[in-house]
């Protein structure tokens, strides 16, 4: 996986998408805001990390737009 950064990534087991701020050799450093606002930093292996497709994140927009 080719990852830089400003991609968009989730974790393989699920949960929200984080954003990719720095790669480095088998680690990246992804950043997210928690439900309150808070912002979250973590570094993680690129092993448990799969790249989100920008049509995803634009899918699940439109159906979020539906919803209200």
């Amino acid at each position: 996986m080719d990852l830089k950064a400003g991609d968009v990534v989730m974790l393989k087991s699920g949960g929200q998408p984080l954003t990719v701020a720095e790669v480095k050799e088998n680690e990246a450093l992804c950043l997210w805001m928690g439900m309150e606002g808070d912002l979250f930093r973590e570094t993680l292996p690129l092993a448990v990390l799969m790249q989100v497709e920008e049509d995803e994140e634009e899918d699940d927009e439109d159906e979020n737009e539906d919803e209200e």
